[in-house]
């Protein structure tokens, strides 16, 4: 009977301690859900982070880690991730239409001021407007991935797998040192700040499409860069 109240007693501090974070954790769904499709659900990713707390608050030592949140933040941002990753967002055949889309709308924005309609992407490729629009969507998804998931795009596995995680930084500070100042403020503010494509709009006062189309243009020199 000690025991089992102990054990009980240990529960109920486990569960107190998930229910006092999980605001943070719902503001990092949010966040997060902001930088998304509106195809992706909040309380989806709402969810998959109160079930990763919950594990985490139940396995955690404060022994070995004196702050809960900060042992905790990365593995629930990461569970989110591995959710958007679980939706198989881009086959095979997609990325290539992903990557074509990509080189048409760089084309189009030398031009004009803003990206081409989904109609005018499926009549240049021969595609539905279905199929090109799904293939969009799955591109805004991946782009709230690491920066190694993004050179995974394609055909590039092959070419990452043969070189060191020092030297792929190497090269992303090389490309990104070829950039203006503002160019690299704004992979800055979108990785590591985090910030949405409206939020970094509205700060250095250039379109969303313009942001968009910067960021596409560094993960490409990083993947021509390493061969792929």
């Amino acid at each position: 009977m000690i025991v089992n109240a102990y054990v009980q007693d240990l529960k109920h501090k486990e569960d107190e301690l998930a229910i006092q974070y999980l605001p943070a954790v719902k503001a990092m769904a949010y966040r997060l859900k902001e930088r998304l499709p509106s195809s992706i659900d909040f309380s989806d990713l709402s969810a998959i982070g109160t079930e990763e707390l919950i594990k985490l608050a139940r396995r955690y030592d404060e022994t070995l880690n004196d702050s809960f949140w900060g042992y905790a933040k990365k593995r629930v941002y990461g569970a989110m991730l591995d959710y958007l990753r679980s939706l198989d967002i881009l086959s095979r055949s997609s990325r290539k239409l992903v990557k074509s889309i990509d080189y048409i709308v760089q084309e189009h924005m030398l031009t004009h001021d803003e990206e081409p309609s989904d109609e005018e992407l499926a009549q240049k490729l021969d595609e539905s407007v279905v199929k090109v629009h799904d293939a969009r969507i799955a591109s805004c998804i991946y782009t709230v991935m690491p920066l190694h998931d993004q050179l995974h795009v394609g055909d590039e596995g092959a070419a990452l797998a043969t070189i060191e995680k020092e030297e792929l930084v190497s090269v992303i500070k090389k490309v990104l040192s070829s950039y203006k100042e503002r160019e690299q403020m704004i992979i800055q503010l979108y990785y590591f700040e985090e910030l949405t494509l409206k939020e970094i709009s509205n700060i250095l006062n250039i379109t969303e499409s313009r942001i968009s189309q910067i960021h596409k243009s560094v993960i490409q020199k990083i993947r021509e860069s390493i061969g792929a």
